[in-house]
């Protein structure tokens, strides 16, 4: 169903002609059309909790008249419209809010006459569950946590002890109540629940820096702490860690929603303190992605053999333990190489350093058969070798100065 109902236009004509402006937009937020809440709808809301003789009770009450809807579309837009007032609104709405005995009963709500009927009603239940932990936790401790100053001299962290491990589990239980709403990438499939998504999403950051900043406080005061103290402190510290696990699973779903078209975050919104936290999330379009490790893995692989593997600094050259007849071998001579016969070797990796080593005779040319060679010099073999079993034997590979 798309655009306004007939109901709809019916309900607001009427609100016009009894001039209740407030019932009007509040008609005009939640009609049966299959999208967000107008933002000149709530705009206009928001500017009554600020009225001083617009009556709080009066709004309030017509929001939940809006929740007794049989359409999901009509009750989700409530909740959004009411969540939306409680963030950006007059402290005035959730000071009422919490001072009432019950807010939103939608425990049981079942839309069974729609086509995401089913699965939209889970997600208001869900939603309505946050609400009114919400303003259960603005009764319990008279400040809106999404709202409160932040920062090295915020109220969390400069929190005593005994207030800090009483405020923390409130803290903890509206966290626990927003990560509830567990929605998929694929089931945020409609305009509807994604303008309540995106208000729990914003609502996510800014609790949890409330939040982190006061298991930071709590942590620098754990040694100055109680016994009993130092064991709620612990507690806390345990949930905090299981519930930083479901957040980042959270703004894993987040990230998908901003690659969604439309959907844009305000970097204003956030708190700069959980850039580090978000990851990948985008800010107003500019993606924020951590340093990509590059190896070198190719090379780590030649490391381990292969016949193109050849050492910069050190040249190696194959023994073998086999008597084998004599093969040329070039020798380098002033920069050009000539061909010389050498023994047989021994099986075992030798290697020579190719940069000059202090105490080395310089190379001299002598005459042997006609063959260009190099006089001997001072060479040392510096490498580890294998020692034998029996310690009276020849050590093939042994260091060896030849003077």
């Amino acid at each position: 169903m798309s655009g306004q109902s007939i109901t709809d236009r019916i309900a607001a004509a009427q609100h016009s002609m009894t001039g209740s402006g407030i019932s009007k937009a509040v008609c005009k937020a939640t009609t049966h059309e299959v999208s967000g809440p107008k933002k000149k709808h709530l705009d206009y809301l928001i500017h009554c909790t600020n009225e001083m003789n617009v009556s709080i009770p009066q709004l309030a009450d017509t929001l939940f008249e809006r929740t007794a809807n049989s359409s999901w579309v009509v009750v989700f837009k409530a909740l959004i419209t009411t969540h939306h007032l409680m963030m950006y609104g007059n402290e005035r709405l959730i000071q009422y809010l919490a001072s009432r005995n019950t807010l939103f009963n939608l425990n049981n709500f079942l839309d069974k006459g729609a086509l995401q009927g089913y699965d939209m009603s889970t997600f208001i239940r869900r939603y309505s569950r946050y609400l009114n932990e919400k303003a259960m936790s603005y009764r319990l401790v008279a400040v809106d946590f999404t709202k409160m100053k932040r920062g090295i001299d915020g109220v969390m962290r400069t929190m005593n002890i005994e207030k800090l491990i009483k405020t923390l589990p409130i803290i903890q239980n509206q966290l626990d109540a927003l990560l509830d709403f567990q929605a998929s990438p694929n089931e945020l499939s409609n305009g509807v629940i994604n303008a309540g998504f995106m208000l729990l999403f914003k609502d996510s950051i800014r609790l949890f820096a409330a939040y982190n900043e006061g298991v930071i406080n709590l942590l620098e005061k754990y040694f100055d702490m109680k016994k009993n103290q130092c064991k709620d402190a612990l507690d806390i510290y345990k949930k905090f860690l299981c519930r930083m696990t479901k957040l980042s699973e959270f703004l894993k779903v987040a990230e998908c929603l901003c690659s969604h078209p439309g959907a844009k975050l305000l970097a204003s919104d956030l708190d700069s303190s959980l850039a580090n936290l978000v990851g990948n999330l985008q800010f107003g379009g500019t993606p924020i992605k951590k340093p990509d490790m590059q190896w070198s893995q190719q090379g780590e692989k030649k490391l381990t053999g292969g016949h193109n593997w050849q050492n910069k600094t050190m040249s190696t050259t194959p023994w073998t333990s086999a008597p084998m007849a004599p093969q040329p071998m070039p020798v380098p001579v002033n920069g050009l190489f000539y061909t010389s016969y050498s023994p047989s070797p021994m099986a075992f990796p030798m290697a020579t350093p190719q940069v000059p080593v202090y105490g080395m005779v310089p190379p001299q040319m002598a005459q042997m058969g006609g063959v260009s060679v190099m006089a001997p010099q001072q060479i040392m073999y510096n490498q580890p070798v294998l020692r034998p079993t029996n310690p009276f034997a020849p050590m093939p590979g042994a260091q060896m100065q030849f003077m």
